[in-house]
Order: C-alpha cells, then structure tokens, then sequence
C-alpha cells in the first residue's frame, strides 16, 4: 500500500501538466485563505466568538463559508449564494424547455448556464448579505449603522462572494477536482484546530468510555465512506469488431454507488439551516405573534432537534437522486455503446439499454442516498448520547472532508492513467 502511495506522488511530482495544476490549487488556496482573513469593518469580535462558540447552527454555517463567517471577512458570505443559485439554475432546467434543451448542448450550453447561475449569485449576494448584518444587529455583535454603511457592507460581502465564486471556478478550470468543493473543503480543514479544541474543553468532564467509543465509531464511519465511495456496480460490455474475422471483446461500465459525491450534502446545507436563519431573523420584530413564530420555528430546526435531523436527511436522499440524474446520462451512454458496437449480454441496444441502465442506477443510487442521509445525521445521535456540541459539525465535515479527498485523488489518478495512454500512443 505504501509503495502504491509512494509512486503516486512520484508519478504526480514528475507529470508537468499535473504538477502545474497542483500549484495553481495551492497558489489560489492561499489567496482564498488570505482573504478570509480580511475582516469587515463595525464587528465586535468577542461578541462574534462568543456568539459562534454557543450557536451549533452559525457554527455550521461557518463550515459551508469556507471558514469566513467566523472571521466576518470579506468573504463571510462564502459560496452560498452561488450554491443556492445552482439549485435554482438546475431545478428550472427542469421546468423550462429552453433551458433543457441548452443543457444538452454540450460545453457551450453548459456555459450558458453557469454564466446565468453567476447573473443570479449577484441578488442573492445581495439578499443573504443584508439578512446577515440583520441577524448579527439583532444579537448585538454589529452596532446600529448609518444607510451609507449598511449599504458599503452589503455591497462589500456581495463582493467578496463574487470573488469566491471566481477563485472556486479557477481551481475548477485550470486546478484539481471541484473548486466549490474544494473551498469548503479547505475551510472545513482550517477550522479543525478550533473544533478539537472546543470538544476537549468540554469532554474533559465527560465520561471516558463513552469518548473511548465515539472514536472507535468515528474510525469505522470514515472507512464506511471511503468504502462507499469507491464501492462499483461492474455492468458487462461486450464489442463486436468487424473486420477480415469476427471478432468479440469485453469490458465492464463501472456504476458509481454515489455518482453525486458531496454534492448533495452541500446542497442540503444550504437549505435545511434557512429554516432556523429565518427564525432568528424575525424573533426580533415588534410584532408579537410573528416573532413568537419565529421563536418556534428556530427551536423546531435547531440542529439537535429530531425535525432538524429528519428534514436534513430527506434533502440530501432527494438531492442525491436529482443530482445523479444531473450527472449521469443513461441515454448518452446507451447511444455511445451503440455506435461503438458495444452491448450489454442479454439487452438489445437502444431503448432496452435506457431501462436497464435506468433500472441498476436507481437501485444502486438508493444504497449511496441512504447511506449520506444516515451518515449526515448520524453524529447528531453521537452528540445527544456524548454531549458535546461541535459532533454534529465534525460529523458533516468529516463526510465532506474523505469525500473530496477522494475525489481529488480519482482526478489525479485518471489524469495520470491519461497522460500514461498518451506517452504510450505517441511510441
């Protein structure tokens, strides 16, 4: 294993287009991270990191900012607005033809709508900046600002949201594996010091074994995911050559058990916190009966809370279905084995091909989107048995955190198998 190990990187280190790419990811990792840096003007930082280290729910939301809310950096809006954004651009190619039909169009239509989910990231920027100044006015961490400087902070957090969103499609562009998946997951990763470090604070008083047991779990959790991510389904493909013999040769079409990766939790993220965001935006107006709604709805969604957790595991099951319809094309594919003179035994090409290829996707997509569902939740039950708060947030960091790697390390691999099959055909 560890020579394996050792002749990746030695392969990586001598492949010049990879090592490039490698750079280029670093390079734009440590603009993002500077950056991060950068706080906005009018925040009161210890009410800040009092407010952060007892609220799961901001705590959270800092994860999936990148790690710049907490630092309410230029970037404290981070890349929910574009995910947001590419919710809606995905869920209307569905109900607009027009956009369906762009989609199908290859690279050219799918840069069309990458630019609209752009166009779209700029009022949302603009919406989710204002709610957030709001929600920390209403809790005291920013005093009370003139139109002039509310409007200058708006403007710079919709900014530096922007900003994101262009270094995470640099990464996508010209770096390694996905750039808002790869941000997340450097913030993830910056904020891990400042979550082991609150969760022994608190598990200092808290029952050895059962910490003893966390761990061993935690262990298991993370080679399930690795496990899981890499698990296939191998469907045979038979290729009949034609030439001066017939001639038969055979190969397997690998179907991922998550074909939608970390996706679908990002995605989920992004919508179950609006529920308890709303809440506490509302819980201090001056009508009575919306802000005791507001109240409850806050505690109905609070991360602890069974809705919270049933709500959530329903959004990533949903979301990794939808995106894996996204992502994979049966009748792409059905339609590229037909002209290669390629077939599945026992499935006529063509539209038998679609259904089969539909059938084994939904049955296997049903084993990947529960497995997320429950991993996604699962450390809110560790939390409630442990009683230390930051377990639900290591929990989906954790998930985020393997998923990507791994997915980072596929790219790379196949990028290598790539250049080995160029070298070989230009002997």
């Amino acid at each position: 294993m560890f020579s394996e190990i050792k002749g990746f990187f030695i392969n990586l280190i001598r492949s010049r287009d990879l090592r490039k790419k490698v750079v280029i990811t670093l390079v734009i990792l440590i603009i993002f991270r500077l950056l991060a840096h950068i706080p906005a003007t009018g925040i009161d930082r210890g009410s800040l990191r009092a407010l952060f280290s007892g609220s799961p729910l901001l705590s959270l939301l800092d994860v999936f900012s990148g790690g710049t809310l907490a630092n309410f950096s230029i970037l404290a809006l981070g890349l929910a607005p574009y995910i947001n954004a590419s919710i809606i651009m995905q869920l209307l190619t569905y109900v607009i033809p027009k956009l369906e039909e762009m989609s199908k169009e290859g690279e050219y239509g799918q840069e069309r709508i990458n630019q609209y989910t752009r166009f779209i990231s700029v009022p949302l920027s603009l919406f989710q900046a204002f709610g957030m100044y709001s929600l920390l006015r209403s809790q005291n961490v920013i005093p009370s600002l003139g139109p002039v400087l509310i409007v200058s902070l708006i403007l710079t957090m919709t900014v530096g949201a922007m900003i994101s969103v262009w270094l995470g499609e640099l990464i996508t562009e010209y770096g390694v594996g996905n750039g808002v998946s790869f941000l997340i997951f450097a913030g993830i990763v910056s904020r891990l010091p400042v979550t082991i470090g609150q969760s022994l604070s608190i598990v200092q008083g808290t029952d050895i074994l059962k910490i003893v047991i966390f761990l061993i779990l935690a262990v298991l959790i993370v080679g399930i995911i690795v496990f899981m991510n890499e698990a296939t389904r191998q469907i045979p493909i038979t290729y009949a050559k034609r030439g001066s013999k017939m001639s038969v040769g055979s190969s397997y079409l690998p179907l991922r058990l998550n074909q939608a990766g970390v996706i679908p939790i990002i995605f989920a993220v992004s919508l179950v916190l609006l529920p308890s965001l709303l809440g506490q935006f509302l819980s201090g107006v001056g009508n009575s009966a919306i802000a005791s709604f507001a109240t409850n709805l806050a505690k109905l969604f609070n991360p602890q809370s069974l809705t919270y957790n049933i709500f959530y595991f329903v959004l990533v099951f949903g979301f990794t279905y939808f995106y894996t319809s996204v992502v994979f094309n049966p009748e792409k594919i059905a339609e590229n084995l037909q002209k290669n003179g390629g077939f599945i035994p026992g499935i006529r090409p063509g539209k038998q091909t679609v259904e089969y290829l539909n059938n084994v996707l939904t049955r296997i997509t049903f084993a990947g989107a529960l497995f997320l569902g429950i991993v996604a939740i699962l450390p809110s039950f560790f939390q409630s048995f442990i009683g230390v708060a930051n377990l639900a947030i290591g929990g989906t960091g954790i998930l985020i955190v393997v998923s990507v790697v791994l997915e980072i390390t596929r790219d790379l691999q196949a990028q290598l198998v790539m250049k080995r099959y160029d070298s070989f055909l230009r002997r």
